[in-house]
C-alpha cells in the first residue's frame, strides 16, 4: 500500500511540475470614439459611351442614362437573352418630353413593319436603335439633345411597361 501511495504521490508531483502556469494579462483597451457618419451622396457620372443590356425577362440593366450635353452620344444595346426578335425583340427609343408614353406605345404596337417605330412620331424621337433579338447587339451615335430629362423605352409591343428609364442630359 505504501508503494501505491508513493507512486501516486510521485505521479501527482510530476504532473504538477510539468504543467505551465499561465499568467493572464489584462490590457486596457480604448473604446473607439463614435465616428461621425457623413451622408452618402450619389453623384451622377455622365458617360457619353454607354452599354445597355436587355434580356428575355423584359428588363434593361439600367434605369438611368446620364450624358454630357453638347457632345456625341454612343449607345450600344446588347440583347443578352436567347429569344428571337420576332418573339422578344428589344430596342431603345429616346423620346422628347412632350410625348405621352402611353400614346406612343399604343402607336408603336401597330408599327411592326417599321420595327415598332411609329412613323407619326418620327419628329418626337431623339434617337433609336434597331430592333434586335437574343445574342445580338447594335450601336447608335447621335448628338446629345438640350439639357433635360427624357424617357427611353423599348417599343416592342407591351415592353414599355417594364423597359423604360430616364435619359438625362447635363
Amino acid at each position: 500500500m505504501r508503494k501505491v501511495v508513493l507512486v501516486l504521490g510521485l505521479v501527482a508531483c510530476t504532473i504538477m511540475s510539468c504543467g505551465e502556469t499561465k499568467k493572464e494579462e489584462t490590457k486596457q483597451v480604448e473604446t473607439p470614439k463614435e465616428e461621425v457618419k457623413k451622408p452618402v451622396v450619389e453623384e451622377e457620372v455622365a458617360n457619353n459611351d454607354v452599354v445597355v443590356e436587355a434580356n428575355d425577362n423584359m428588363r434593361f440593366n439600367v434605369k438611368k442614362i446620364v450624358v454630357n450635353g453638347g457632345q456625341k452620344v454612343k449607345i450600344t444595346l446588347k440583347h443578352t437573352g436567347k429569344a428571337s426578335k420576332e418573339v422578344m425583340g428589344h430596342n431603345i427609343v429616346i423620346i422628347k418630353n412632350d410625348v405621352k408614353l402611353n400614346d406612343f406605345a399604343q402607336k408603336a404596337n401597330t408599327a411592326k413593319d417599321t420595327d415598332y417605330i411609329p412613323a407619326e412620331y418620327a419628329d418626337s424621337i431623339i434617337a433609336h436603335t434597331k430592333m434586335i433579338g437574343g445574342g445580338e447587339e447594335t450601336t447608335i451615335e447621335f448628338d446629345a439633345p438640350p439639357a433635360g430629362t427624357y424617357e427611353f423605352v423599348c417599343s416592342f409591343p407591351s415592353h414599355y411597361a417594364l423597359m423604360k428609364g430616364k435619359f438625362i442630359v447635363k
